[in-house]
């Protein structure tokens, strides 16, 4: 039977993540988990497993629930253009960012402008909406409305929260709560290898992004400190925003996977002091290599 827009995407999002190997075959998939991961009631998971029990990807047992199946069939490899567009295929979300970024659109706006505007139902609406906010570029007016927010819109305020995380991700390995953990090292280590090994040239350019930002992620978390955590996971958000007008460039990923590695392999040896220093020469270089007048055109 078909499925809804939102159903669809969260099951494609589910199926990328057990390519990635962020979710392995046996796992079991918990509705409500997945649910307060993306943002959404159960309903539209609940549909979205239907929709990766009909690809054969998952598998519903009995009085268990749902669990990993297969991996899938992967998807077609990249684009020969090593500078490929990481959507090729923009949807609405990113097409309203895209204008809200190159104003397009206005700073405030009511619903009912951006549903003749991009030809969306009222519930496609809301979970762009919802998704923006929680992406920090959006809030709602009081009242009436929605108004979007400057954040890392310019090429400056993308140098800026680079030069943030150069400042934060460093520091935090660097607390009195730092705690390596062994499990999370040995789960980036993993998928920074696939990344080297496959994922860098077939997976799309959305993911990879996302790659990149669950393992500052995970690391920063090894801190102990919720406040550097929460931090990172907004900025990130930010960024975001601003990688949807950038181009990946795939051959940059191999060295930031494999710097990502040396990182990982100083912190499994217990040198944290010097994976703090190289996590800012990483995200200096970082900075240095991705163009914000690029990406701010």
């Amino acid at each position: 039977m078909p499925r809804n827009a939102l159903a669809v995407r969260i099951a494609d999002d589910i199926s990328s993540l057990v390519l990635s190997g962020r979710l392995r075959v046996g796992a079991h998939l918990s509705a409500q988990k997945l649910a307060d991961q993306f943002g959404v009631s159960r309903s539209p998971v609940r549909e979205a497993m239907e929709e990766l029990e009909d690809r054969g990807i998952v598998q519903r047992i009995p009085n268990r629930g749902y669990f990993i199946k297969s991996a899938g069939i992967f998807p077609q490899e990249a684009p020969d253009d090593d500078h490929s567009n990481p959507f090729d295929k923009p949807n609405d979300y990113q097409k309203i960012a895209s204008d809200w970024l190159s104003d397009q659109i206005p700073g405030e706006v009511t619903e009912q402008f951006l549903r003749e505007r991009y030809g969306l139902t009222k519930t496609q609406l809301t979970d762009i909406l919802l998704r923006a906010a929680r992406e920090g570029w959006a809030e709602r007016k009081q009242g009436y409305g929605w108004r979007f927010l400057p954040v890392a819109k310019t090429a400056e305020t993308f140098e800026q929260i680079y030069r943030f995380r150069m400042l934060i991700e460093p520091a935090a390995m660097l607390e009195p709560s730092f705690m390596i953990d062994t499990k999370i090292i040995a789960e980036q280590r993993d998928i920074q290898q696939r990344m080297l090994d496959r994922d860098i040239e077939i997976l799309p350019g959305e993911k990879l992004l996302d790659s990149g930002s669950m393992f500052h992620e995970a690391l920063i978390k090894m801190s102990g400190n919720p406040f550097f955590y929460q931090a990172l996971v907004r900025v990130n958000r930010m960024r975001r925003l601003m990688e949807y007008r950038s181009r990946v460039d795939r051959r940059r990923l191999y060295t930031q996977c494999s710097q990502h590695i040396e990182i990982l392999d100083l912190l499994r040896k217990g040198n944290v002091m010097d994976a703090s220093f190289l996590m800012r020469k990483h995200l200096g270089g970082a900075l240095a290599t991705k163009s914000p007048i690029e990406i701010g055109e």
